[in-house]
């Protein structure tokens, strides 16, 4: 049974799966913009409860587009060229979603490494499942009436002003203030908060010059109500109830996902996350193949794969307790 990537691949298919491309990453990074601005074209020529209902739930999907993108340039897999791949990573993937690139690269790579054990940055992510599925729905409840955004909120305020600790997960712990100025604090908020205030400035500034800079309260309505239901699923379908395990073909999940779950919970191949765990610096667009590839080689059958996103939650619920 295999236990790791190389008893399956062979070191020149590995090198061809890990190549990134600038085509590649410059039309993902298209994509999800001209989605963007869809939805706002959408609003503006139909305004109806129903259009605003789609760029809601389509506008969650592209800040969590967002958020894996910033995910791939973290692996310097989303353009071939460094320094293409941290800059637009940095400013068109990571900052207009409050995001950054080097801090999650660092928190991450720490996920990577001890997947699965008490030293995984991320397993605060999982840690209380399976849970009932009552709590589940309340947990949902919360994210789209904007609760769990509005902490997160919170959270990052906290983070940017050095309250405390980056992570891209919870439990954030807390930071010794001893010796800190209220200048000093101004300062670190300023220098962590100043590219999601640049990028976000220009959003609402084109907006403003199209004649309608109300559209903005969807990006910021759909950041704090779709986009933390589809971030939740998505980090649930990863690693919940998959065991603590170190064996890498053993403690991550793949997910099946049609197009309304590559649209809002599943964006840009993140649903192959098993495959990921397994070779990190594959870019987005060739995880499916090495899916296949690994599949037909029968290094997946005792691998967590499950069949959709719902068979997913029903996986890390119990019913409800008499």
């Amino acid at each position: 049974m295999a236990t790791k990537i190389t008893d399956v691949l062979q070191p020149e298919e590995i090198r061809e799966f890990t190549s990134a491309s600038n085509l590649h990453g410059t039309f993902a990074v298209f994509l999800t913009w001209a989605l963007i601005a869809g939805c706002f074209a959408l609003v503006i020529a139909w305004p109806h409860p129903l259009s605003y209902v789609v760029a809601l739930i389509v506008l969650g999907g592209r800040h969590l587009g967002l958020a894996i993108l910033m995910h791939e340039a973290s692996h310097r897999s989303l353009f071939a060229h460094r320094g293409v791949n941290d800059f637009v990573g940095h400013w068109l993937c990571a900052a207009p979603s409050w995001s950054d690139v080097v801090r999650y690269r660092t928190h991450h790579l720490a996920h990577h490494a001890h997947t699965g054990t008490e030293r995984d940055t991320d397993l605060g992510l999982v840690r209380p499942f399976p849970i009932t599925r009552g709590s589940l729905v309340r947990k949902f409840i919360r994210d789209l009436l904007g609760l769990t955004g509005i902490k997160r909120v919170v959270g990052l305020l906290m983070i940017d002003f050095g309250y405390l600790h980056y992570t891209a997960s919870v439990d954030a712990e807390p930071i010794d203030q001893t010796g800190r100025s209220f200048g000093h604090v101004l300062r670190t908020g300023a220098r962590n908060l100043y590219p999601m205030v640049i990028t976000n400035g220009i959003m609402l500034a084109a907006l403003w010059a199209a004649g309608h800079p109300w559209l903005y309260g969807l990006w910021i309505l759909s950041y704090l109500t779709t986009f933390s239901l589809f971030l939740r699923i998505r980090a649930i379908a990863e690693h919940a109830c998959t065991g603590n395990v170190t064996d890498p073909f053993r403690n991550t999940r793949t997910t099946r996902a049609g197009i309304l779950a590559r649209l809002t919970v599943a964006p840009h191949g993140v649903n192959y996350h098993l495959e990921h765990h397994l070779l990190m610096t594959v870019p987005y667009f060739r995880l499916g193949r090495l899916h296949r590839l690994l599949k037909q080689r029968g290094a997946l059958e005792e691998s967590p794969v499950a069949d959709s996103y719902l068979d997913v939650l029903r996986q890390v619920t119990t019913p409800q307790p008499a």
